[in-house]
C-alpha cells in the first residue's frame, strides 16, 4: 500500500498513539525563525549575520563573500554561490548601481532605492528578514544583499548556470512532428509548454520536494479543462512525500502511483512538449521536475501508453493501420515464445505436417525441453540487449548486432537450441521494440517468463488462465482513480475514435470524458466548408 494511503487512513482513523506520533514527527521538523533563535529575524548587525551564514555554509569552497560600502557610506556583503549566477549581472547590475549611484541617499531609504525602477536594473528581487530564507535564496541560484543596521536582507534572481541546449528528443523521433525535446531546466521546459498554450487558463502550480535537494516541481494543468478533484488529490499526494532528495521524475512516481506492486505503469512520460501540451488539452495533469527532462502525465489508460507521437501527425488512415500492427506485436511480444513451448509440448497436431517434420529434426540434437532453451534464449537476449545499453554508443550497436549472429548461429550449431527457437526469440524481441513507451514494454517482457512456465505445464491452457489474471489486474488496476482499461472497461463509445483507430481531427469533436469536465474540443465541424460547397454546387 502506498505511504500516501496509509497517511490518509491514518489522517482520518488513526488511534491516539499514532496521532501522538505524527505530531511529535512535526515537532521535530526543520529549525525556523520561531523556535531557532540564532536564524531569529530582527538583527540588524552585519557581523552577526555574517558570522551565522558563514557558520552554516562553511566548508563550502564556491560561496563568494563580496564585502564593499555603498554610496551611502554603509557596509554591506553580497553573497552568492560561483557558477551558479551570472557575473556581468552581478558586476554591471548590481555593483555598480550601489557603489555609484546611491551616493546621495540617505541610510533609511537605501531599500527604496535598491526595489524602485530607477534603482537596480534586476526585476526579480525580494526583501526577506527570515535568515532561513535568505539561505534557501542562496543555495537556489540567487544573490543575497546584507546591509548592515538594517534588518532587511534583499535577494536576487540572477541564476545563470550551464544548461543543455534544445534538442531533438532522443527516444521519442517523429518523422512530421516537431524536434524540440525537453531539457534540464525547469523554467526553459515551462517556456516551451507557454509557446504551446497561449492561454489564461494553463496554471503552473510550484512546490519544493525534499528535504536536501528541496527540488522545485511544478502541477500543470488546464484549469478550465482538468477535474479540480484529480488536481486536488494529486497535490495531496505529493504533500505526503517526505524523501531527503527527488533526483529525477521516477520518485515521485513511485511514491505517488495507486498499486506500486503492479508491472504496469500508471503515469505515463515523456520529453516531448507537444506530447505535454496534447495531453493538458485532454484534462490530464502534468508534473514537471527541476534537473529532469522527463515529464509525468496523470492520469493513464493502457490504450495511452500504445499510442505514439507519430500517430497524430500522419494521416489518419496510415496511422490507423501502423496502431494495429503496433497492437498484433504487442500480443507476439508477449505470446509467441510461450505459444511455441505449448504447441510443440502439448499441441503437436496444430502444426503443419512439413513443418512438424522440420521441427522435429531441428530439435532432435538438442538436449533441453522447449521451456529451458525458450529461457536459454530469452535471458541471453536480455543480456545482450541491457549490454547496448551500457556499451558507449560508438561500439554499441555493433556490439550487439555482432554479437546477436555469433551467440545464435553458435547456438545452433552446437546443438544447445534450435533454429526456430533463434527464429522466435528474434521475433519477439523485434515485437517488444515496437511498443512506444518503455516501461510497458518492460512490464511484457517481465510478464512474458510466467506464461512460458504455465505454457510448460498446462499448454494452451495454461495460456489461457496467465491471460484471464492479467485481464483480471488491469481491470483492477487504477491510475489515480480512473480504470486503466478505459475506454474497453468501462467501454466509452465516444473515446473509442482514438482507441482501436484513430479518427480524423474534424471528427473527434469531443475530449476524453473520463479525464476533462470540458468535454467540447470543437463547436463546429471543421470540414464544413465542405458540405457548404456541395450545397452551393
Amino acid at each position: 500500500m502506498p505511504f500516501w494511503r496509509k497517511k490518509r487512513q491514518a489522517r482520518h482513523g488513526g488511534t491516539k498513539d499514532s496521532n501522538q506520533e505524527a505530531a511529535a514527527k512535526g515537532n521535530k521538523a526543520g529549525p525556523s525563525s520561531a523556535s531557532n533563535p540564532e536564524h531569529a529575524s530582527g538583527d540588524a548587525s552585519l557581523s552577526r549575520r555574517l558570522d551565522r551564514i558563514q557558520q552554516q555554509l562553511d566548508l563550502c569552497s564556491d560561496v563568494i563573500y563580496r564585502q564593499f560600502v555603498l554610496g551611502t557610506g554603509q557596509a554591506c556583503v553580497l553573497i552568492y554561490l560561483r557558477g551558479m549566477i551570472s557575473q556581468p549581472s552581478v558586476q554591471n547590475f548590481i555593483m555598480r548601481s550601489l557603489q555609484a549611484e546611491a551616493k546621495e541617499l540617505e541610510g533609511d531609504d537605501i531599500y527604496r532605492f535598491l526595489l524602485d525602477d530607477k534603482g537596480l536594473a534586476v526585476s526579480q528581487n525580494k526583501v526577506v528578514t527570515d535568515l532561513n530564507a535568505a539561505l534557501d535564496a542562496v543555495l537556489d541560484a540567487g544573490a543575497l544583499l546584507i546591509v548592515d543596521g538594517d534588518p532587511r536582507m534583499l535577494t536576487f534572481s540572477i541564476s545563470a548556470y550551464p544548461t543543455r541546449s534544445v534538442s531533438e528528443a532522443p527516444n521519442e523521433s517523429v518523422i512530421r512532428g516537431p524536434r524540440e525535446a525537453f531539457i534540464e531546466d525547469l523554467e526553459i521546459n515551462l517556456t516551451l509548454l507557454r509557446r504551446r498554450l497561449k492561454n489564461i487558463n494553463f496554471k503552473c502550480e510550484a512546490l519544493k520536494v525534499g528535504t536536501e535537494t528541496k527540488t522545485d516541481i511544478v502541477v500543470a494543468f488546464i484549469r478550465d479543462v482538468a477535474k479540480p478533484g484529480m488536481v486536488d488529490e494529486v497535490k495531496r499526494r505529493l504533500s505526503y512525500i517526505d524523501i531527503d532528495g527527488v533526483l529525477g521524475a521516477s520518485y515521485l512516481e513511485e511514491a505517488i502511483e495507486d498499486n506500486p506492486y503492479s508491472p504496469f505503469p500508471q503515469m505515463q512520460y515523456t520529453e516531448r512538449p507537444d506530447v505535454v501540451a496534447a495531453s493538458l488539452l485532454e484534462g490530464r495533469i502534468a508534473i514537471i521536475v527541476d534537473g529532469t527532462p522527463i515529464v509525468l502525465l496523470i492520469p493513464v489508460t493502457l490504450s495511452m501508453l500504445l499510442q505514439s507521437a507519430e500517430d497524430y501527425y500522419q494521416r489518419f488512415v496510415a496511422a490507423t493501420w501502423i496502431r494495429w500492427i503496433r497492437y498484433i506485436f504487442v500480443l507476439v511480444s508477449l505470446l509467441l515464445p510461450s505459444l511455441y513451448i505449448a504447441i510443440t509440448t502439448f499441441h503437436p497436431e496444430m502444426i503443419p505436417s512439413q513443418l512438424l517434420y522440420t521441427l522435429a529434426a531441428s530439435r532432435e540434437i538438442v538436449p533441453f525441453p522447449a521451456l529451458l532453451e525458450a529461457f536459454i534464449m530469452e535471458l541471453a537476449f536480455e543480456a545482450l540487449r541491457e549490454a547496448s545499453i551500457r556499451i558507449p554508443k560508438a561500439i554499441g550497436q555493433a556490439v550487439s548486432i555482432i554479437g546477436a549472429l555469433i551467440i545464435g548461429t553458435a547456438a545452433v550449431e552446437a546443438g544447445i537450441v534450435s533454429a526456430a527457437m533463434v527464429i522466435i526469440v528474434s521475433l519477439t524481441g523485434i515485437a517488444s521494440f515496437i511498443i512506444p513507451h518503455f516501461d510497458l514494454g518492460l512490464a511484457f517482457r517481465l510478464l512474458r517468463f510466467p506464461i512460458m512456465f504455465l505454457a510448460s505445464l498446462f499448454g494452451l491452457y495454461g495460456i489461457a488462465c496467465g491471460l484471464i489474471l492479467i485481464y483480471i489486474h488491469l481491470i483492477n488496476l487504477r491510475s489515480f482513480g480512473e480504470p486503466y482499461m478505459a475506454p474497453l472497461a468501462p467501454l466509452v463509445n465516444s473515446d473509442l475514435k482514438d482507441t482501436l483507430v484513430r479518427a480524423p481531427w474534424w471528427h473527434m469533436r469531443k475530449r476524453p470524458p473520463l479525464t476533462t469536465k470540458n468535454h467540447t474540443r470543437q463547436t463546429n465541424d471543421s470540414r464544413g466548408w465542405a458540405k457548404k460547397k456541395g450545397e452551393g454546387n
